[in-house]
Protein backbone atom coordinates (compact mmCIF):
# COMPACT_ATOMS: atom_id res chain seq x y z
CA UNK A 1 0.00 0.00 0.00
CA UNK A 2 2.78 2.43 0.92
CA UNK A 3 4.42 1.89 -2.49
CA UNK A 4 1.16 2.82 -4.22
CA UNK A 5 0.78 5.96 -2.11
CA UNK A 6 4.34 7.07 -2.84
CA UNK A 7 3.89 6.27 -6.55
CA UNK A 8 0.94 8.68 -6.72
CA UNK A 9 3.00 11.22 -4.77
CA UNK A 10 5.76 10.90 -7.35
CA UNK A 11 3.27 11.37 -10.20
CA UNK A 12 1.85 14.53 -8.61
CA UNK A 13 5.38 15.78 -7.91
CA UNK A 14 6.53 15.11 -11.48
CA UNK A 15 3.52 16.88 -12.97
CA UNK A 16 3.93 19.81 -10.60
CA UNK A 17 7.60 20.18 -11.45
CA UNK A 18 6.88 19.81 -15.19
CA UNK A 19 4.21 22.49 -15.29
CA UNK A 20 6.27 24.76 -13.04
CA UNK A 21 8.24 25.49 -16.22
CA UNK A 22 5.16 27.40 -17.38
CA UNK A 23 6.47 30.31 -15.33
CA UNK A 24 9.47 30.41 -17.68
CA UNK A 25 7.10 30.50 -20.65
CA UNK A 26 5.15 33.32 -19.00
CA UNK A 27 8.34 35.29 -18.44
CA UNK A 28 9.37 34.87 -22.07
CA UNK A 29 5.93 35.82 -23.40
CA UNK A 30 5.63 38.93 -21.24
CA UNK A 31 9.19 40.05 -21.99
CA UNK A 32 8.71 39.55 -25.72
CA UNK A 33 5.40 41.40 -25.75
CA UNK A 34 6.87 44.37 -23.89
CA UNK A 35 9.78 44.49 -26.36
CA UNK A 36 7.52 44.03 -29.36
CA UNK A 37 5.00 46.63 -28.22
CA UNK A 38 7.30 49.41 -27.03
CA UNK A 39 10.41 48.87 -29.15
CA UNK A 40 9.13 47.38 -32.40
CA UNK A 41 5.69 48.98 -32.20
CA UNK A 42 3.99 45.67 -33.05
CA UNK A 43 1.69 44.49 -30.24
CA UNK A 44 -0.05 41.11 -30.50
CA UNK A 45 -3.77 40.84 -29.87
CA UNK A 46 -3.57 37.23 -28.72
CA UNK A 47 -0.74 37.69 -26.21
CA UNK A 48 -2.81 38.65 -23.15
CA UNK A 49 -5.16 35.69 -23.64
CA UNK A 50 -2.20 33.33 -23.98
CA UNK A 51 -0.66 34.69 -20.78
CA UNK A 52 -3.91 34.27 -18.84
CA UNK A 53 -4.39 30.70 -20.06
CA UNK A 54 -0.79 29.73 -19.33
CA UNK A 55 -1.06 31.12 -15.81
CA UNK A 56 -4.32 29.23 -15.36
CA UNK A 57 -2.62 25.96 -16.34
CA UNK A 58 0.22 26.67 -13.91
CA UNK A 59 -2.23 27.41 -11.09
CA UNK A 60 -4.43 24.37 -11.68
CA UNK A 61 -1.59 21.87 -12.04
CA UNK A 62 -0.08 23.01 -8.74
CA UNK A 63 -3.07 21.67 -6.78
CA UNK A 64 -2.21 17.97 -6.65
CA UNK A 65 1.49 18.74 -6.20
CA UNK A 66 0.81 20.95 -3.18
CA UNK A 67 -1.58 18.41 -1.68
CA UNK A 68 1.01 15.65 -2.05
CA UNK A 69 3.44 17.79 -0.02
CA UNK A 70 0.78 18.64 2.59
CA UNK A 71 1.40 22.26 1.69
CA UNK A 72 -2.09 23.72 1.43
CA UNK A 73 -2.86 26.49 3.91
CA UNK A 74 -4.83 25.38 6.96
CA UNK A 75 -5.83 27.06 10.21
CA UNK A 76 -3.62 24.91 12.42
CA UNK A 77 -3.62 27.03 15.59
CA UNK A 78 -5.13 24.07 17.42
CA UNK A 79 -4.60 21.35 14.82
CA UNK A 80 -0.86 21.21 15.43
CA UNK A 81 -1.40 20.34 19.11
CA UNK A 82 -3.66 17.37 18.37
CA UNK A 83 -2.45 13.78 18.39
CA UNK A 84 -2.01 12.15 14.96
CA UNK A 85 -5.20 10.08 15.32
CA UNK A 86 -7.23 13.21 16.13
CA UNK A 87 -5.70 15.01 13.15
CA UNK A 88 -6.47 12.05 10.89
CA UNK A 89 -10.07 11.94 12.11
CA UNK A 90 -10.61 15.62 11.34
CA UNK A 91 -8.90 15.34 7.97
CA UNK A 92 -10.93 12.28 7.00
CA UNK A 93 -14.22 13.97 7.86
CA UNK A 94 -13.31 17.10 5.89
CA UNK A 95 -12.08 15.11 2.89
CA UNK A 96 -15.35 13.17 2.72
CA UNK A 97 -17.70 16.10 3.38
CA UNK A 98 -16.01 18.84 1.36
CA UNK A 99 -13.03 17.74 -0.71
CA UNK A 100 -14.48 14.75 -2.59
CA UNK A 101 -17.82 16.38 -3.58
CA UNK A 102 -16.15 19.64 -4.60
CA UNK A 103 -13.32 18.17 -6.65
CA UNK A 104 -15.57 15.54 -8.24
CA UNK A 105 -17.97 18.29 -9.30
CA UNK A 106 -15.05 20.31 -10.68
CA UNK A 107 -13.79 17.34 -12.70
CA UNK A 108 -17.21 16.35 -14.04
CA UNK A 109 -18.29 19.89 -14.94
CA UNK A 110 -14.85 20.63 -16.35
CA UNK A 111 -15.04 17.64 -18.68
CA UNK A 112 -18.41 18.77 -20.04
CA UNK A 113 -17.09 22.32 -20.30
CA UNK A 114 -14.11 21.10 -22.33
CA UNK A 115 -16.31 18.87 -24.52
CA UNK A 116 -18.60 21.75 -25.47
CA UNK A 117 -15.61 23.97 -26.22
CA UNK A 118 -14.00 21.29 -28.37
CA UNK A 119 -17.23 20.62 -30.29
CA UNK A 120 -17.47 24.23 -31.51
CA UNK A 121 -13.68 24.72 -31.77
CA UNK A 122 -14.00 27.70 -29.42
CA UNK A 123 -11.57 30.59 -29.85
CA UNK A 124 -10.93 33.86 -28.06
CA UNK A 125 -12.78 37.04 -29.04
CA UNK A 126 -10.17 39.45 -30.34
CA UNK A 127 -8.48 40.52 -33.56
CA UNK A 128 -6.10 37.55 -33.43
CA UNK A 129 -8.15 34.63 -31.98
CA UNK A 130 -6.45 31.56 -30.54
CA UNK A 131 -8.05 28.21 -29.56
CA UNK A 132 -9.52 28.00 -26.05
CA UNK A 133 -10.37 24.29 -25.84
CA UNK A 134 -6.75 23.10 -25.24
CA UNK A 135 -6.69 25.27 -22.12
CA UNK A 136 -10.11 24.06 -20.97
CA UNK A 137 -8.87 20.47 -21.20
CA UNK A 138 -6.65 21.16 -18.20
CA UNK A 139 -9.67 21.83 -15.98
CA UNK A 140 -10.84 18.17 -15.85
CA UNK A 141 -7.25 16.91 -16.13
CA UNK A 142 -6.10 18.88 -13.10
CA UNK A 143 -9.28 17.91 -11.26
CA UNK A 144 -8.70 14.22 -11.97
CA UNK A 145 -5.10 14.34 -10.71
CA UNK A 146 -6.21 16.26 -7.61
CA UNK A 147 -8.95 13.70 -7.00
CA UNK A 148 -6.42 10.85 -7.28
CA UNK A 149 -4.12 12.56 -4.80
CA UNK A 150 -7.11 13.13 -2.53
CA UNK A 151 -7.81 9.39 -2.39
CA UNK A 152 -4.16 8.90 -1.39
CA UNK A 153 -4.56 11.40 1.44
CA UNK A 154 -7.72 9.63 2.60
CA UNK A 155 -5.79 6.37 2.64
CA UNK A 156 -3.11 8.07 4.75
CA UNK A 157 -5.78 9.17 7.23
CA UNK A 158 -7.04 5.58 7.54
CA UNK A 159 -3.48 4.26 8.01
CA UNK A 160 -2.85 6.90 10.69
CA UNK A 161 -6.04 5.90 12.51
CA UNK A 162 -4.83 2.30 12.47
CA UNK A 163 -1.16 2.84 13.36
CA UNK A 164 -1.30 6.03 15.42
CA UNK A 165 1.22 7.89 13.25
CA UNK A 166 1.28 9.48 9.83
CA UNK A 167 2.85 7.43 7.01
CA UNK A 168 5.73 8.92 5.06
CA UNK A 169 5.24 10.93 1.88
CA UNK A 170 7.37 11.89 -1.12
CA UNK A 171 9.71 14.77 -0.25
CA UNK A 172 10.69 17.74 -2.38
CA UNK A 173 11.89 21.30 -1.86
CA UNK A 174 11.28 22.42 1.72
CA UNK A 175 11.44 25.71 3.56
CA UNK A 176 14.66 26.48 5.41
CA UNK A 177 14.80 24.80 8.81
CA UNK A 178 16.58 27.23 11.11
CA UNK A 179 17.71 24.54 13.54
CA UNK A 180 19.19 22.42 10.74
CA UNK A 181 20.91 25.50 9.36
CA UNK A 182 22.46 26.23 12.76
CA UNK A 183 23.69 22.66 13.02
CA UNK A 184 25.28 22.89 9.56
CA UNK A 185 27.30 26.01 10.43
CA UNK A 186 27.93 24.95 14.07
CA UNK A 187 26.33 28.17 15.31
CA UNK A 188 25.88 26.70 18.79
CA UNK A 189 29.66 26.20 19.09
CA UNK A 190 30.31 29.93 18.95
CA UNK A 191 30.00 31.72 22.28
CA UNK A 192 29.72 35.49 22.66
CA UNK A 193 32.42 36.80 25.01
CA UNK A 194 31.24 40.17 26.37
CA UNK A 195 34.69 40.81 27.87
CA UNK A 196 36.20 41.21 24.42
CA UNK A 197 35.77 44.46 22.46
CA UNK A 198 32.41 44.55 20.72
CA UNK A 199 31.35 41.26 22.30
CA UNK A 200 33.35 39.27 19.75
CA UNK A 201 32.60 35.64 19.16
CA UNK A 202 34.95 33.42 21.15
CA UNK A 203 35.39 29.77 20.29
CA UNK A 204 35.50 27.18 23.07
CA UNK A 205 39.05 26.02 23.96
CA UNK A 206 38.55 22.65 22.32
CA UNK A 207 37.63 24.33 19.06
CA UNK A 208 40.54 26.82 19.27
CA UNK A 209 43.00 23.97 19.47
CA UNK A 210 41.76 22.62 16.15
CA UNK A 211 42.16 25.88 14.24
Amino acid sequence: MQKVLLAVDRLSTWLGQLFAWAIVGLTVLISWEVFSRYVLGKPHGWMLDAQIMLYGVLFMMAGAYTLSKNGHVRGDVLYGFFRPRTQATLDLILYILFFLPGVFALTWAGWRYFGESLAIRETTFNADPIPVYPFKFFIPFAGGILLLQGFVEIARCIICLRDGEWPSREQDVEEVDVEKLKAMVHADDAVVNPAEPGGALAMPPAEKGNL
